[in-house]
């Protein structure tokens, strides 16, 4: 007999209909699947906070941000670590701008309320704004303080204490690692164009200062009473005067180099006139010992006026007549009025010596 077909199944529109309807679901499902291999779900326990520049963020997660921060920072900001004062980064920082969060960038403190607290750490009277600050009762180390930390990344920042200058009566003491600084000038293009404002002036330029420089003995002393002076920038100790480039300070010493130690004063002539700073330098030195001041012998504790301009020249010539003429001291002046050299800064461990070591400064012999 021959070999009986097998009936093939009737293909109607329905059946097409429901075969086409089961690839668009497979394939829509496999694409749903791939999608959420690559893409994070949502994590209440670790989200992710965005940088307020646009495009750019940095998870929370602690093995991610182990990558991203320094041993030292993650120290600092994820376990609540303190760093050593007088050795970190922004403690005599005295550039205008603002200090943002590390990790997310948030601005939190501006340059306008920094002070010198004197303690080696980088201090500020207040916020920028209140509520990017997080405050908590801290009682480790066997004391009660209020630890301050930042709300958009939940990281330990420092530490407030009530004994700050007005208007707010409060010191914010923190830790460099836990910020970054973004200088005045870079604002806008960094994204913080916004917050120029705090600046009330155009801060896209440096402000006018002016330089002097100062030998008037050990330049420890001498550098922490110029500090103390309102409108004084900034200071740099080192020395200037001699023959040898690059001199160390051990070279110096051997008063062979023919160097003086100096203080190089940067201030602001519109807070402080250089007529002032050699009124300081006249109050914080004997000037009529040659060669020596107080214990400390040697041609490089001379008293020295280096001057940069034919203004500072007239100024400080006339200003030593005027000494002179005081009857203040019964031996002669001999403090040495020259034209500025090349200034060689000294180490860094003599750099702001005397607030490394606590010592007050004793403002020398007046």
């Amino acid at each position: 007999m021959p070999e009986r077909k097998q009936d093939m199944p009737k293909i109607t529109p329905k059946v097409i209909g429901i075969i086409i309807f089961t690839l668009i679901f497979s394939f829509g499902l496999a694409l749903i699947t791939q999608a959420m291999e690559v893409l994070p779900m949502p994590d209440k326990n670790n989200r992710e906070k965005r940088n307020p520049a646009p495009g750019c963020s940095l998870p929370l997660k602690d093995e991610e941000l182990k990558k991203i921060l320094t041993p030292e920072q993650y120290r600092i900001m994820r376990q609540n670590g303190t760093e050593a004062p007088f050795k970190n980064k922004y403690w005599d920082n005295k550039h205008p701008g603002i200090y943002v969060d590390v990790i997310t960038g948030e601005p939190l403190f501006s340059s306008i309320d920094k002070f010198d607290s004197g303690t080696g750490w980088p201090s500020f009277t207040r916020p920028i704004r209140k509520d990017e600050v997080v405050e908590k009762t801290d009682k480790s180390q066997g004391m009660q303080r209020t630890e301050v930390r930042s709300k958009s990344s939940d990281s330990h920042l420092g530490h407030i204490f009530e004994d700050g200058p007005q208007p707010t009566g409060l010191r914010y003491c923190l830790n460099s690692a836990s910020l970054r600084f973004v200088p005045a000038e870079d604002m806008e293009k960094e994204g913080y164009a916004e917050y120029l404002y705090l600046f009330n002036k155009d801060i896209t330029t440096q402000p006018k200062t002016e330089t002097a420089v100062f030998g008037a003995g050990c330049f420890w002393g001498v550098e922490s009473a110029f500090r103390q002076v309102k409108g004084v920038v900034n200071t740099t100790v080192g020395f200037m005067g001699g023959t040898l480039k690059n001199p160390t300070y051990k070279e110096v010493g051997t008063d062979k180099t023919g160097h003086a130690e100096v203080v190089q004063v940067e201030y602001d002539p519109d807070q402080v006139s250089y007529e002032k700073l050699l009124d300081v330098f006249w109050d914080i030195h004997d000037p009529t010992t040659p060669n020596r001041q107080g214990p400390d012998i040697g041609s490089q504790y001379r008293s020295l006026i280096f001057y940069s301009t034919s203004v500072q020249e007239k100024a400080a010539r006339r200003s030593k007549e005027k000494l002179e003429k005081s009857g203040k001291f019964k031996k002669a002046v001999v403090t040495e009025i020259m034209p500025a050299r090349e200034f060689y800064k000294a180490e860094e461990y003599h750099q702001g010596y005397y607030e490394k070591q606590g010592i007050k400064s004793t403002c020398h012999i007046k």
